[in-house]
């Protein structure tokens, strides 16, 4: 099911801070879905659409920041996308070095906390290197944004576990897969959004969603835009969250 708010049903900019307040959401998650089909549809290699994808990446966690959100999750690369073209693969892994180094610039301006989630080792010494450097300097700054670099919510379980087991546990309870888990310094989301018209979660933080809103939509993700955060955030705001109760 897809969700589309009317652009005249949409509230003002000025009025998303109330909204945001007055809905609870703390932390918003995003399946940045569709960078390859919008760059088809242009004409376009399927990397250029990463590029533009950044942009739009970099507003939603800005307007997030802005309105009152502490806490943002971004897919960024999976577990299963070493599977794509090489030539992609190292486009997305240019963009990224290319942020990391405007981050560090950026550090006393946007105070924003980064935290990678997964597993660095395959990004190569250096990357994984600037990825722990990033996170050392910017470990006090309030707002969290996560990155799922080479994530599959499947391999963090088990990395949970086998932390666990090499500690010496012999019962695993739940409070402990969550502390081990790469998102242990963040709640869980509220609200996760998916772009590109996939209605699914390919893998993507399968234990901390237990009780997340979830939202789709068929916007592609370069096209995802303060309107389409809106849309996401007020169609939030309409739920009922019961967490398994009446």
């Amino acid at each position: 099911m897809f969700f589309k708010q009317k652009k005249t049903d949409l509230p003002k900019k000025d009025d998303m801070k109330k909204i945001v307040a007055d809905s609870g959401i703390k932390h918003i998650a995003f399946i940045m879905d569709g960078n390859g089909r919008w760059a088809r549809a242009k004409g376009l290699p399927r990397e250029a659409g990463h590029g533009v994808g950044v942009k739009a990446f970099k507003n939603a966690v800005t307007l997030c920041r802005d309105w009152g959100i502490t806490t943002v999750t971004t897919y960024a690369f999976s577990t299963e996308n070493w599977k794509r073209p090489p030539q992609e693969i190292r486009e997305i892994m240019r963009l990224l070095d290319v942020y990391i180094k405007e981050a560090e610039d950026d550090n006393d301006k946007n105070r924003i906390r980064y935290i990678f989630l997964g597993n660095k080792d395959r990004l190569g010494e250096e990357l994984a290197e600037k990825c722990r450097y990033l996170e050392n300097i910017t470990k006090d700054n309030s707002l969290i944004l996560n990155i799922a670099l080479n994530y599959g919510a499947r391999d963090e379980i088990v990395s949970a576990v086998n932390s666990l087991i090499a500690e010496g546990k012999a019962e695993i309870t739940e409070e402990d897969i969550s502390s081990h888990l790469y998102t242990r310094e963040s709640c869980d989301p509220d609200l996760i959004v998916r772009t590109g018209g996939e209605i699914r979660l390919s893998n993507f933080l399968l234990w901390q969603s237990q009780y997340s809103e979830l939202y789709f939509t068929d916007c592609l993700w370069p096209d995802f835009n303060e309107e389409e955060l809106i849309a996401s955030i007020v169609e939030f705001s309409k739920r009922k969250r019961r967490y398994g109760g009446v």
